[in-house]
């Protein structure tokens, strides 16, 4: 079975022209087949308040209206995904820079009302998409695949009715991860500020190099993983359930380490 890399990339690397070059030429050199998903960093934002259009929050959540929706189109499937591709092209790596709309690849479904907390009327999060296990086309992904190519995602895709919807990039990246684990040995890779899970927040150096479930458990009950760390943690082993070969956690600027299994902290069975 072949193996396939699918690598998330956020907004500290988007933002910092230094660290996307270096990320970039690392992810060039990987061996193997691979795929790039890439939030959206502070360009947006700036852009939306340079047109007056103001950010709005719901219990720390963006709400994507249809002027927004406009905004974050243009710039992470189009300013940010395309330099991403042109950079990558004279490294050797013959990317195709993609929204989820594209050879309708990735499906989302619109998020549903929801009840505020306070009893006092419904969220609505506007043109925001929800995945689900069939949401990816993966025959059409190892078409792209085989024919040499390496996608990189934007956090953009569709409902499949006409209309384009924001989505969480780790979600994204997981998903395919997961429905591409039916063909390919797949690892994902999250880059992070931090060099992996450590026992120490303030000690870069204190990185646990293997979870497993177990020891997952006895560092969550021992309170040496901070609560910030432990939704992605949980969506990690999710998607090792699901059949994902492993996970990786660790910071952008040490991927050339992947090669050698030393990067970050590795989540496996």
């Amino acid at each position: 079975m072949n193996r396939l890399t699918v690598i998330k990339i956020g907004g500290n690397v988007i933002d910092n022209p230094v660290s996307l070059d270096a990320f970039l030429k690392d992810f060039a050199a990987l061996e193997g087949l691979k795929i790039l998903v890439h939030g959206g960093g502070k360009i947006a934002t700036k852009l939306a308040a340079d047109l007056g259009i103001e950010a709005q929050l719901v219990e720390g959540r963006r709400v994507t209206d249809e002027e927004s929706l406009r905004v974050v189109t243009m710039v992470y499937a189009g300013l940010i995904n395309k330099d991403i591709v042109a950079r990558l092209q004279p490294l050797g790596c013959n990317a195709i820079g993609l929204s989820g709309a594209d050879a309708n690849l990735i499906t989302a479904t619109k998020r549903p009302l929801k009840a505020h907390p306070s009893g006092q009327g419904m969220i609505d999060y506007g043109f925001v998409g929800d995945l689900n296990d069939d949401s990816v086309n993966s025959d059409q992904m190892t078409k792209l695949l085989d024919a040499g190519f390496s996608p990189v995602f934007s956090a953009i895709t569709h409902d499949g009715q006409g209309h384009l919807l924001n989505t969480n990039a780790d979600t994204i990246a997981s998903v395919i991860a997961v429905a591409m684990a039916k063909m390919y040995e797949v690892s994902l890779v999250y880059c992070f500020e931090k060099k992996g899970v450590l026992t120490d927040i303030s000690d870069e150096d204190s990185v646990v190099r293997e979870i497993n479930p177990g020891t997952y458990n006895k560092l969550k009950e021992g309170g040496i993983i901070y609560e910030g760390m432990i939704p992605k943690m949980d969506n990690a082993f999710q998607a090792i359930e699901a059949g994902v070969s492993d996970v990786y956690i660790g910071r952008s600027d040490e991927l050339a380490c992947l090669n050698k299994q030393t990067f970050g902290t590795r989540l496996t069975h």
